[in-house]
């Protein structure tokens, strides 16, 4: 076991510390080891080779990297949204009987955009035809992909203008963009990152955008739910289950498995089972069932040092394999359930949908009896955090758009037009990503979140940014008055009034998991063809203040497409090159309208953000006349 010395195991900060110094040509993008004739370090600076021993240039380097990083996001996020696509075929065939649909509504909506006019009264036949749609664009039949029309129109139609259409299949763009990037292939910096947008595009619709539609469909449409943070939502007399990942194929049958098997805890002299959430499946649960969310993925392993979780089921993306290390030293079974996942010192489940309440069933029953081994032990310290803060998650699209048409039936955008001439919203910022051991010390997200707050800008997060912002409490309506500017403050109260609460919105939007960044895109859509201004110019932008994965950059990447201004902290590897961070922040402009903005002071940042969508604000309404 990887530990440090008396059995004290190795946190995530433990190893960032060991790390250092890191690698200045990694960090900068300038560190090419796609062949055997390297590893090169090249850069535009003093120090380095100006070309790789093939003749890469610094620019070649970088972009090529950039574009592998988007490529593995994309491919992320589409075989996420392939699980969700498989369960709907079967669904659609009656093959399934754990799952259903639970959102016919949304199902027609989906098969509206997507062209499918034919009127079908039989749910399971237009779900079957919608999944044959999916299935397309794994496959590629037609021009591009066909859930590009749920991107807005006059965006795409710019970026076709500019020659950016991504291929007619997911896949084949993943595939494409390993292709291009391997040794003695493309070499053109500005073209590589123009594969790059469309992998980006690739995973804003056939990703994040499907995976979330299909979703809603068989799980239902989030709607606004309180529940707490923080891992004082752990019970000492609690059978204690977390479900980290992503899937929610998954989790929500460990839901239905843990009602069931609630007396066999009973039995076992547990008070109960206490299901919580971590990382992106627990802002699934959230938003759907109410769920706490207990931790984001960088605090997991603190979980399992509570000595109070019983089992932590696992199954895509986002699950450190140091954990391994901490589970050796507690009673905690790690189970995952992905069959092309495998955590050193875990326990495998396989979880099949055609087979998932026995699945299920296994792993509940597996941290029951966890439970009994940890109610066994003399000598078993458990130490539960006692901080627990509240938290109102799940404010879907959907449900903003119903408040806004509560508001104003005859013009829906209209609040947020008014709220932005008048400068009582300056803009919108999506925020989304990981926690990085990296900002954690300077409490990144919280004061640039702050900031933002105080500068009349709103907050709309998704991701384990959702986890720490409810941890920090930012998702409580009580506190709106508190951390919200004055003009912010009205418009939420106002929109609470419309919504029918008895008090505002809370200052911070929780939007949901990583493919739910799709809803932030859906509202941007929505803004944008109900004002009757390209997206490219309205005043949003995004940020990754805490930037860790791939999938976070194909992310960006997506927003970019969309022509919005994307902030990240740490910066993207690109600095050893002059020409691809001069593309990046400055070319883009005229190529997509979006641009990336590279701080990592939150300080900086949060005044880059609100100049950002102000200079948009002014000029929008300067243009309009109002």
């Amino acid at each position: 076991m990887s530990s440090q010395p008396d059995g004290e195991y190795e946190l995530p900060e433990d190893r960032l510390e060991e790390s250092q110094p890191q690698c200045p040509f990694g960090v900068g993008g300038g560190c090419c080891r796609i062949c055997y004739m390297g590893p090169c370090r090249v850069t535009d600076g003093a120090h380095g080779m100006d070309r790789g021993v093939c003749g890469a240039t610094p620019g070649t380097v970088a972009a090529r990297n950039l574009y592998r990083e988007i490529a593995a996001g994309a491919a992320s996020h589409a075989d996420h949204a392939r699980e969700i696509v498989e369960v709907l075929e079967e669904i659609a065939d009656g093959g399934l009987s754990a799952y259903d649909i639970q959102d016919p509504e949304k199902l027609e909506e989906i098969a509206a955009d997507l062209g499918i006019e034919a009127e079908i009264d039989d749910e399971n036949e237009l779900a079957k035809l919608v999944a044959e749609a999916a299935v397309e664009d794994f496959q590629g039949a037609g021009e591009t992909l066909n859930w590009l029309d749920r991107m807005p129109d006059e965006q795409r139609e710019f970026l076709k203008e500019q020659g950016i259409q991504p291929k007619p299949s997911v896949d084949m763009e993943v595939a494409r963009a390993m292709h291009r990037t391997t040794q003695g292939n493309d070499a053109d910096p500005a073209h590589l990152l123009t594969g790059a947008l469309e992998a980006g595009m690739a995973d804003g619709y056939a990703g994040l955008t499907m995976g979330t539609d299909l979703q809603d469909v068989v799980f239902g449409r989030p709607q606004p739910v309180e529940t707490e943070a923080n891992l004082g939502t752990l019970e000492a007399d609690q059978v204690n289950i977390a479900v980290h990942g992503h899937s929610p194929v998954l989790s929500e049958m460990i839901v239905e498995m843990a009602d069931e098997l609630e007396p066999a805890a009973r039995e076992a002299g547990a008070e109960g089972i206490n299901l919580v959430g971590i990382c992106c499946t627990g802002n699934e649960l959230a938003e759907r069932r109410g769920i706490p969310l207990a931790a984001h993925s960088t605090q997991a392993e603190l979980a399992v040092t509570t000595g109070a979780l019983d089992a932590m089921v696992a199954d895509i993306q986002c699950i450190w394999p140091g954990i391994g290390d901490v589970i050796e030293c507690h009673h905690t079974k790690l189970l995952t359930t992905t069959d092309y996942v495998r955590i050193p010192g875990a326990e495998h489940v396989s979880f099949d949908p055609e087979t998932a309440e026995a699945d299920a069933r296994e792993i509940v029953q597996r941290g029951i009896a966890a439970y009994e081994d940890r109610n066994s032990r003399q000598e078993y310290d458990v130490e539960i955090p006692e901080e627990r803060t509240s938290a109102l998650v799940g404010i879907s699209e959907d449900y903003v758009l119903e408040v806004l048409e509560a508001a104003s039936p005859e013009d829906p955008v209209a609040p947020v037009v008014d709220a932005l001439a008048a400068g009582q919203l300056k803009g919108i910022v999506g925020i989304v990503g990981c926690p990085n051991p990296k900002q954690r010390t300077a409490d990144m997200t919280e004061r640039l979140i702050e900031g933002l707050l105080e500068e009349n800008v709103l907050p709309i997060v998704t991701g384990c940014i959702g986890h720490v912002t409810a941890q920090a409490g930012y998702l409580d309506p009580a506190r709106t008055d508190e951390l919200a500017g004055d003009g912010l403050s009205e418009v939420l109260h106002a929109l609470g009034d419309a919504a029918g609460l008895d008090g505002p919105l809370p200052p911070v939007w929780h939007m949901g998991s990583c493919v739910d960044n799709s809803r932030i895109g859906n509202l941007v859509r929505a803004i944008s063809e109900g004002a009757d201004v390209p997206t490219r110019e309205l005043p949003v932008a995004a940020s990754a203040p805490e930037l860790i994965a791939e999938k976070a950059v194909s992310i960006g990447t997506w927003a970019l497409t969309l022509g919005l201004p994307v902030h990240t902290a740490p910066t993207l590897h690109m600095d050893q090159s002059e020409e691809v961070s001069r593309i990046m922040t400055e070319d883009l402009k005229e190529i997509t309208g979006g641009y990336a903005i590279q701080e990592e002071d939150p300080d900086a940042a949060i005044d880059a953000l609100v100049a950002a969508v102000d200079e948009r604000r002014l000029a929008l309404f300067d243009e309009t006349g109002a």
